[in-house]
């Protein structure tokens, strides 16, 4: 399984990043950030270890939510 990053999750994370830095620290949104790429390399490595994404199911790639 390859784990492909859309501009849409990229900006998102950023924006999680910028909110929690502002909110909690920088320590805290490092934290947050890391725990968003070990679940990707997770995925990754166990790629049927997330939930089915109802939403993509139709496309028959096998998409899965990490949860």
């Amino acid at each position: 399984m390859r784990v492909v990053w859309s501009d849409y999750a990229i900006n998102s994370l950023y924006d999680i990043y910028k909110y929690f830095k502002e909110a909690a620290g920088e320590n805290v949104a490092k934290r947050i950030k890391s725990r968003i790429f070990t679940a990707t390399r997770q995925l990754n490595r166990h790629p049927e270890s997330g939930q089915i994404e109802p939403i993509l199911k139709q496309l028959g790639e096998n998409h899965f939510l990490l949860g």
